[in-house]
């Protein structure tokens, strides 16, 4: 990657030398399956005489011509730049030159599908990739209208910002579609997606009365398993909802969906081109849960249509306010607008104990980071960015009004329509429209590192009422900020059986102690419940009588949003090593099976699992992974029959079953002698099966390969790819680790699945001779990779299944002695030491009596 990066500073300079006014992109993707053809012209104001550089990551460059001026290629590129010299007030610059397709989910990435060999084409390029399809002046505050021509097969849709014109024919079996020119947007919003794809039409009226196109699209062999209508249903309420709430019309011209396939990411808000990946396209039964996160996701990519692609950041220090907007306005509209309601509990369940997990690494930041170059932000791409942000900007409404916001937000858009903003343009619209001044709480909210615990202090008299109350605020010592905080406080007490709020109060929170005088007199209830609602972005403890109401009754609060904040408030004091994970696991066991959310379910099982290979005391382990097996395959046997949670049962219990007792009931399962009422076994499902059959030992390559057989595409070969990685044997171990780091074929979504089979195991022996190994080849692929394989590669094979001290002290002598090593690549040394660190602090506390 050296090379590639791009400094604020140098973004800074370029700027204030540059005027973008427009692209004519021609590419041509009939040129063979390596490179394809890219023609740029480039019109641009500059100051006279000066120099800049313009990006281009190319297989070849063979012509640069500025103002009428032949420059020779050899002399001005270097594969990534072009240096540009001796600059006019106005400047017109063609760059011709072959890009290289890419395998890794990267600029124009290329795809053939194992089913019919049909090639299939999309970009993704955020943060830095538009520069691999054409030549581009890559950061986002240099705007410009982009007008592509693309040559493709003739059979091919072919898909970009703007509406897809008819296309004329061009060479034999080809034709070219000439595409209108774009309002100014940014470089990274930019798309193309072509291939053979399916697609679904549709339309709506915009809040203007103009009529919007619909396009949901998906590869010719996934096709039958897309739900087109809900798609398109799901669009609608959110262009409705958005339209009337942001007080400003849909900004474009047509509103594509298009599902890709060897996605990096969940989606990506090409403007009126989104990509999602292709597991929103479900070919097997899936959770509840994944289809509520599709709904929030489709929304989140619509939101930033206007946050992001109408109005966008000036650079990337703001890509937190871009990514936690979408991540607050995908919320509330899925709760407001569609069946989904309850996606604020949903929200708590994962968004909250994300950030709230990232917020506590050693490697956490401001909101506000600071973004040096384009290495900083790709790692940036996290839990505060997204999640922190998302929950700040919820206590932010909260504290201004939920009316007010939404008026500041509407008069933001309109002001700076087409442009690029900073936070400053943000707050001061919101000051205007809430009275509130805004400056103190975006100092201690955006510009510090770090959460807050907030803890209740109670005492009552001799009758059992409340003599005084108080919220105590604290920090710890590395991140001392104390906070104001906007939070409701409820009060639940025990009738008929259930757990019910009968009182709340909603406050301002600020300093260490907040009396709360309006409780004073009232009765002590069952239950205190501090951020009541999940107003406040804070870690929460509960008082230890209300703690102990909360585990004995867990399963009978009514409330599923109040469930939710117990369920991360316990578990949150498992990772602080406060409760024993063996605790927690008592807990889980007997109250999971009354969970109603699907996804406060699906991340309980996933923490179980968690607390149970890493927090628990060595010597204990394996019975307590024994245990949890079996407790899952008995939730499972007793689950109401086609449920939810059932189906999650099972889920959790493939995924740690070679721990178990039951591995012959898994094998009857997969082989369809034995069943569970109303559970299909069906593709998917069967895939996870196998790999719990890998793991243990169970499930040999020619059963896999028999498997892959039967489903020969691209999701089946990332399954067999998982299961021969899990196989429990030092030759398996061995082949996966050399088909990702002694060769650089596989592509992204193979290097994902192959690390995640390579450290699964029962067995730690296999995995402790790759410690050594792991740290002397991370700064190798780190250089010599994309960043997208690289992470994966440095992340994914780090053995974190070994939970112990020899892991640890390895990874602290690794960052020793490379303290000059990219900050990008350290970062995810310290972040994956930090879990060693906190799974050997809880497995002492584990260890103690209760």
């Amino acid at each position: 990657m050296p090379g590639e990066n791009l400094t604020r500073i140098e973004a800074e300079e370029r700027a204030a030398l540059v005027t973008v006014h427009d692209y004519d992109v021609r590419l041509d993707v009939t040129t063979g399956p390596e490179v394809f053809r890219s023609e740029t012209t480039v019109r641009f104001a500059a100051r006279q005489g000066a120099a800049t550089f313009i990006d281009a990551i190319t297989a070849a460059v063979h012509s640069v011509t500025l103002n009428g001026r032949e420059l020779d290629p050899a002399e001005v590129s270097d594969g990534v730049r072009i240096r540009l010299d001796d600059l006019a007030d106005e400047n017109e610059l063609t760059v011709v030159a072959d890009g290289r397709y890419m395998h890794t989910g990267e600029g124009l990435h290329r795809f053939v599908d194992p089913v019919d060999d049909e090639v299939y084409l999309y970009t993704q390029f955020e943060v830095p990739d538009s520069r691999r399809m054409y030549a581009v002046f890559e950061q986002p505050d240099l705007k410009a209208a982009f007008r592509f021509t693309v040559t493709a097969p003739a059979h091919w849709q072919v898909v970009s910002n703007s509406p897809t014109p008819e296309p004329a024919d061009a060479h034999e079996g080809a034709k070219t579609w000439a595409f209108e020119p774009t309002p100014r947007i940014s470089s990274y919003i930019t798309a193309l997606i072509a291939g053979p794809y399916d697609v679904v039409r549709d339309e709506l009226t915009s809040s203007d009365g103009r009529v919007v196109p619909l396009g949901v699209f998906a590869r010719k062999s996934l096709s039958e398993y897309l739900d087109a209508d809900y798609v398109f249903e799901k669009t609608k309420q959110g262009f409705e909802y958005f339209e009337r709430k942001f007080g400003v019309p849909y900004p474009f011209a047509k509103y594509d969906q298009l599902f890709v396939p060897e996605y990096n990411a969940g989606a990506m808000e090409n403007a009126g081109a989104v990509t999602f990946t292709e597991v929103y396209v479900f070919r097997s039964k899936v959770t509840d849960a994944i289809r509520e996160r599709r709904v929030v996701t489709i929304l989140h990519e619509l939101a930033h249509m206007w946050f992001g692609d109408l109005v966008t950041m000036k650079w990337w220090n703001d890509l937190w306010l871009n990514e936690s907007f979408a991540e607050w306005a995908s919320t509330i509209a899925t709760a407001e607008a569609t069946e989904w309601e309850g996606a604020w509990t949903t929200f708590n369940a994962m968004e909250k104990s994300w950030a709230y997990r990232q917020d506590q690494l050693p490697s956490t930041h401001p909101i506000v980071a600071e973004i040096r170059d384009l290495e900083d932000v790709l790692v940036n791409f996290d839990g505060i960015t997204y999640a922190k942000g998302g929950s700040v900007l919820k206590q932010l409404v909260a504290w201004v009004g939920v009316d007010e916001f939404f008026a500041g937000v509407s008069a933001y858009f309109r002001k700076h329509a087409w442009g690029n903003t900073t936070l400053a343009d943000l707050l001061a619209e919101l000051e205007t429209a809430s009275g509130r001044d805004l400056s103190g709480w975006g100092k201690l909210w955006l510009e510090t590192a770090g959460v807050n615990t907030l803890r209740p202090e109670i005492e009552t008299g001799d009758d059992g009422r409340i003599t005084s109350f108080a919220v105590l605020q604290s920090a710890i010592e590395e991140y001392p900020t104390i906070r104001p905080h906007r939070l409701a406080i409820g009060f639940y007490n025990l009738a008929d059986g259930k757990l019910v709020r009968d009182h709340r109060v909603e406050l301002d929170v600020d300093g260490e102690r907040t009396e709360v005088a309006e409780l004073v007199g009232l009765a002590r209830p069952d239950l205190v419940l501090l951020n009541d609602d999940d107003l406040a972005y804070a870690k929460i403890r509960l008082d230890a009588a209300s703690h102990g109401v909360a585990l004995a009754n867990l399963s009978e609060i009514e409330d599923p949003l109040a469930r939710a904040l117990v369920w991360s408030s316990v578990w949150d004091a498992t990772r602080d090593a406060e409760t024993r994970a063996s605790d927690y696991l008592a807990l889980v066991l007997g109250n999971i099976a009354s969970e109603t959310e699907s996804t406060t379910l699906r991340i309980v099982l996933a923490n179980s699992i968690l607390a149970a290979s890493a927090y628990t005391d060595p010597a204990r382990r394996a019975d307590t992974l024994r245990l949890l097996a079996d407790g899952f395959w008995d939730l499972a046997q007793e689950a109401e029959a086609g449920s939810d949670a059932q189906f999650q049962f099972v889920k959790s219990f493939a995924a740690i079953a070679e721990h178990g007792s039951n591995l012959d009931a898994l094998e009857d399962l997969y082989a369809g002698t034995a069943s569970l009422e109303a559970l299909a076994v069906d593709t998917d499902l069967g895939w996870e099966l196998l790999i719990a059959l890998a793991a243990a030992g169970r499930a040999s390559d020619a059963e896999i390969e028999a498997r892959l057989a039967e489903d020969d595409t691209v999701t089946g070969r990332e399954a067999a790819a998982k299961a021969r990685a899990a196989i429990p044997t030092a030759e398996a171990k061995e082949r996966a680790w050399a088909s990702l780091v002694d060769t650089d074929t596989a592509t992204n979504s193979i290097v994902r699945d192959t690390a995640i089979g390579f450290v699964r195991s029962a067995d730690l022996t296999l995995l402790e001779g790759f410690v050594e190994r792991y740290f002397a080849m991370i700064g190798r692929v780190w250089t010599e990779r994309s960043y997208a394989i690289a992470e994966k590669l440095v992340d994914g094979l780090y053995p974190s299944t070994l939970a112990n001290r020899t892991l640890a002290d390895a990874s602290r002598s690794w960052l020793d002695a490379n303290p000059d090593a990219p900050a990008a690549l350290r970062r995810l040394v310290v972040e994956n030491l930090a879990g060693v660190d906190r799974s050997l602090a809880a497995q002492a506390r584990d260890a103690q009596a209760a």
